[in-house]
This record gives structure tokens, sequence and C-alpha cells, in this order.
């Protein structure tokens, strides 16, 4: 009977049934054309709750956790657990703080009980398959392996869950008294799947506070998502189904110089998704009223190693440092101890980033050139020089300048950190290290650099795409920081135009498909 009566409505059930249940093929991301429609709606309600903090705050945490459904499923009742515990944890880690007598061990049993929880999440979702796969090929055992649902996200609630325990167990914030405050913050949609990671102590105050987006956010929110779409939808995705995959799924049908072109254009892609990500999460975010802080800051405008951690997956490489680097001793020891110390790091960001031994190679190979850089930056060529100067009246003065080949000199080391970087993504994309040493074969013996005119000839679309990513990404932040700020100042309708104009792009340029953006699966 209900049925009848909502055809009778003219209500299509097959499409009904697809918005309201999960569909693991047809996962609800940003790039699909029923966020979309969802979010217009609910945007619509969003405004109209206004004046009404807490309704608003129940309607954003249900659209989250229908979100995170519509994605992931069943596992949404993790994400509410992890909230529960959270909280939970949190009001007792706030009292243990003003015990008189055994504060110090409540506290760090607290914490710790946060951290096993979190990272046993972790090892049983995410790293339970490796573990099997590890112990049957180095101890030829024959265990079954057995098949875990990977919740989306979960190394970045997971992340936000540690760093609100420990932080207040550091004094940095108190606990949330409100269960409704830390369950939005928690399950608040837009960097809920891949980032950037929030902490709690940059958007609790945010939630109290009730934000209403200005005119200035919305305007840099639509910027930002526009900028997301062209990045993710025509730049890496058009790379990677035309050309990338094709070059890492057979290195051994394509020339060295085919796949020393892939690995920079994986390096391309990679950045392009992930920040397209990244700025239509931030963006939607100022939409809604909060600001979060950049993920990403040119990366590849780096010259050495260490910068380019310092502008790379930002949210993701502060809270290492703050949470890792840091408790592990940092740099208050002696120099081997702060070297192991990066080292150790970047291997466990590098395991962070998915169950396979090539993430942890990439992790320890960009932990070995931190480490090489810092023990040989005193002996690399400096783009700045000091200069002693004595003024007219006796005064000693020390200033810095740059030298005269510093043009020449940051250009090349540009240069040197993006093949760097490259080479070390290749252990990133590639299936397996048979993979890379196949690359690595072709590269160094079967370069061939006469199929160069011939590649950009039959590639001109990719290679376009890949400059125009690549250097739109170096420009001067002058010129960016104005295109922004007329696009800001432009009238709404100019806006709303270009918005449409890029989804129009973005759909004519995208494949039959939909891709996935590549951190979901992190």
């Amino acid at each position: 009977m209900f049925s009848a009566s909502l055809d009778s409505l003219g209500v299509d059930l097959d499409k009904l049934k697809d918005m309201l249940v999960y569909d693991s093929r047809q996962p609800m991301l940003f790039n699909t054309g029923m966020f979309l429609v969802l979010f217009a709606g609910f945007m619509l309600l969003y405004r109209a709750l206004r004046p009404w903090r807490v309704p608003r705050m129940i309607f954003t945490i249900l659209f989250s956790l229908y979100f995170y459904y519509k994605t992931s499923g069943d596992c949404y009742m993790i994400l509410i657990g992890v909230a529960v515990s959270d909280y939970i944890l949190g009001l007792c880690m706030q009292r243990a703080r003003s015990l008189e007598v055994g504060r110090v061990v409540a506290m760090r049993l607290i914490a710790a009980l946060n951290v096993c929880v979190n990272i046993g999440m972790l090892a049983y979702f995410k790293y339970f398959g490796l573990m099997i796969d590890t112990i049957n090929r180095f101890f030829t055992a024959e265990i079954d392996p057995i098949n875990v649902l990977l919740p989306a996200g979960i190394s970045f609630f997971t992340f936000r869950s540690i760093s609100y325990i420990i932080d207040i167990y550091r004094g940095q914030i108190d606990a949330c008294r409100n269960p409704l405050d830390y369950l939005f913050f928690l399950t608040f949609f837009p960097p809920l799947l891949a980032g950037p990671v929030v902490r709690a102590k940059d958007m609790l105050p945010q939630i109290k506070g009730n934000p209403v987006a200005t005119r200035d956010m919305t305007s840099e929110g639509i910027y930002l998502i526009i900028l997301g779409i062209i990045k993710k939808m025509v730049i890496a995705d058009f790379i990677s189904g035309n050309f990338v995959d094709r070059v890492f799924d057979n290195p051994a049908l394509y020339s060295g110089f085919e796949n020393l072109m892939a690995s920079m254009g994986f390096t391309i892609q990679l950045y392009c998704d992930f920040s397209g990500y990244s700025d239509i999460a931030i963006g939607i975010a100022l939409l809604l009223g909060y600001r979060f802080k950049e993920n990403f800051n040119a990366p590849f405008k780096a010259t050495n190693p260490t910068e380019f951690w310092h502008r790379w997956h930002i949210s993701l490489s502060t809270w290492l440092r703050d949470y890792v680097y840091i408790p592990l001793g940092g740099n208050r020891c002696s120099k081997p101890r702060a070297y192991f110390n990066q080292f150790a790091t970047m291997v466990i960001g590098g395991l962070w980033h998915g169950a396979s031994w090539m993430y942890v190679i990439w992790g320890a190979t960009h932990g070995a050139l931190l480490v090489i850089h810092k023990m040989t930056r005193g002996f690399l060529p400096a783009t700045e020089v000091t200069e002693t100067v004595v003024s007219d009246t006796g005064q000693v003065e020390v200033l810095t300048v740059q030298s005269r080949m510093a043009p020449v000199i940051r250009f090349v080391n540009m240069v040197v950190t993006f093949m760097l970087v490259s080479f070390a993504f290749m252990m990133f994309r590639a299936g397996s290290m048979e993979d890379v040493g196949m690359m690595w074969h072709q590269i160094i013996y079967d370069f061939h650099p006469s199929v160069a005119s011939q590649f950009v000839s039959s590639y001109m679309t990719i290679v376009i795409a890949m400059v125009v990513g690549y250097v739109v990404h170096v420009l001067p932040s002058g010129f960016t920081s104005l295109f922004r700020k007329g696009f800001m100042a432009s009238p709404a309708i100019a806006q709303a135009l270009l918005l449409a104009l890029a989804l129009y792009v973005a759909i004519q340029v995208r494949s039959s498909d939909i891709v996935p953006f590549i951190y979901l699966q992190y």
C-alpha cells in the first residue's frame, strides 16, 4: 500500500532506495551528483536553523552520520562509539587533573586507554590482513585471511580522537561538558573522510560560538570548492585514467622516459587529488561558518625535503610532530637520537597511510631523505648569506641578504626536491617493489629519450594537464592571492556562474565512472 501511494505521487522507488540505502559500489562522495543535490537541500535548512543553535547542531550531526553511512555503511556505529568513548574519557581526564593524590598515574592510564582503543581499532580494521599476510609469508604459516571492512576515514578520526585526549592531558584544552559539542566535532562531515586532521582546540571554540558564515567566508568557500573541483576532476582524474595508471600497471611495456613521466605525473595527480579534497572540505566548512587551517602550501616550491614536509599535508605532518616526534624526544637529545626520532616518525607516518609494506618503505625513504638533508645542509649552497656592516657611527650590524646565485640555486633545489619526491612516490603508487624495480630498470637501461617527441604528440592533452597542474602550482603567491581577492570581490551571481562552469567542465572531461579520492582508503 505504501509503495502504491508513493507510485501515485510519482516517486521513483529505486531512486529513493539509492538515496537512503548504502551501496558499496556507489558511495556518496563530494564528486557525486547525489551529494551536490543533498548538500543544496542541507544548506537551505542549515541556514533556516541559524537562530537555534541546538537544533542546527543536531541537524548537522544527523546529516554527517547519514553522509558517513552512505560512504561506509554500518561503520557509522564505530564513529558514534568513538565519540561516546572520547566524551567519557575526556570527563575522566578532566576530573583526574584535579586529584591531589595519584593525579599523574590516573591521567596516564586514561591517555593510554584512549591510545590503545584507537590503535587497537586501526590494528584490527586496517592492519589485521597485513599481519596475517606477513606471518604467512615469513613463517610459512597457513592462516586463512579474514576480510575486514575498512571504515572510511578511520585514520583521520582516530587521530582526532587521540589528539583530543592528549591535549586535555597536557592541559591545553578542557574536556567538553556538552556531549553534542564533541559529537559535532568528531562527526563533522567536510573533513571526516580524508582530512584535514582537525584538532579539538581549533574547532571546539568555534562550535561553542555558533558561527555564521560571513559574505567573505562564503566567497572564499566557493573559490576553494571551484579550485578543488578543477584539481580533482579536471586534472587528477584525467592524468590518472589516461596515462599514469596504464604505466604503473604494466611498467615493462613502456620506455624509461614514459616511466619517468608517469612517476612525475603521479606526483602531480596525487597533489591535485588530495589537495583538491582538502580545498573542497575547507570550502564547505567555510560555507557553514567554520574555518580550518590550510593543509597544503605549494609543496612543489620546496627546496629541500624538510621544507617539503612543512608544505605537504600540513595537518598530518604537524600532528606527527606534536604526538609522535616530540614524545620520542624530538631534537632535545643527541644528534643521532634526533635523527632516529625523525626517521621513526616518518616510518610511522608511512604505515598510517595503509596496510602495505610499500607505505612503510615509502615512509622510510622520506625519513632517510630528511635525515640526509639535516646531516648535509651545512654543506649545501645557500640562497642567503650574512654580511657584517659597520655604520658611520661605528655600530656593527649583521644583515641577511640573498646571494647573487639565489634564484638559480633555488630553482635547482626545487627541481631536485621535486624529482626526489617523485621517485619516493613510486613506492606509494606501485603495487610491489618488483614493479618499482622494473620502472627503475626501464629508466636506467631502456630510457629511449627519442620517444619524447612521440610522447608529447600522442599524449598532448596529458602533457598540457601536467604542465598546467605544475605551473599554476608554482606561480608566485602574490599572483594567486590577487586572483583569489578578485574572485571574492566579484558579485555573487558571477561566483555562482563560475562554480557552474567548473562543474560543467568537470562533467565533460570525467570518465564514465566516478573516481574516488585517493585518500579515502586511509
